[in-house]
């Protein structure tokens, strides 16, 4: 298996990066078997103080500004006012800033079961406040990220079928980003929907630094 070659940049925005057809970027996934062994939370750091120390504003609520289809007004201590964000897993509306979850497109657990648990703390931290890729983290209902927890597209989709291919997209464009594996079972329900509903779909990344 060859992989894709595409320059590494430390902040690269991913409609940047060149295309991929959903059934080839899968394919550059290497695959291997998962294990959840000695996984906890806290063993990726979030949300830490963002792209920009000087705004007072956390990861979390840096994503929400930049997802914001309506955005709030920002308050000292980066208190946000209400605006309007779209949950593209379940195409709900949410004003409240307090009620979205942010997902990790990819869940810690996943990323630790398919080659997290090898890295630094410092690259898992990296890992779990990525905001140089907009497919790293979404804005969604709590609801739906909860539903989702720590399980991968074999067991939980979004219950939007508009969510379909654009979330298997971002999910291999994050599993790519970072270099993760992905068990077989993965692989061959990513395929199920690649080769029919989403064969027109393409995928955008570029390497994490």
């Amino acid at each position: 298996m060859t992989p894709l070659a595409v320059p590494a940049s430390a902040h690269a925005a991913p409609a940047a990066a060149q295309p991929f057809p959903l059934t080839y970027a899968i394919d550059q996934i290497p695959v291997a078997d998962e294990s959840r062994a000695g996984y906890t939370r806290d063993k990726f750091k979030h949300w830490n103080i963002g792209l920009d120390p000087a705004d007072s504003c956390n990861t979390r609520n840096e994503v929400l500004l930049a997802e914001a289809t309506e955005v709030p007004a920002v308050a000292a201590g980066c208190k946000l006012s209400e605006g309007e964000w779209l949950s593209y897993y379940d195409e709900q509306e949410v004003t409240n800033p307090g009620k979205p979850d942010i997902d990790h497109m990819v869940p810690l657990a996943e990323a630790w079961d398919s080659g997290a648990s090898a890295w630094t703390a410092a690259r898992r931290e990296a890992y779990a406040d990525d905001q140089d890729a907009t497919t790293s983290l979404v804005a969604v209902t709590a609801r739906t990220n909860r539903q989702k927890a720590g399980q991968d597209p074999t067991t939980c989709m979004p219950p939007s079928p508009n969510a379909t291919c654009r979330y298997l997209a971002e999910w291999v464009a994050t599993k790519l980003r970072w270099g993760l594996t992905a068990d077989q079972n993965e692989i061959d329900a990513i395929n199920v929907w690649a080769g029919g509903p989403c064969d027109k779909q393409v995928v955008h990344y570029t390497p994490a630094p």
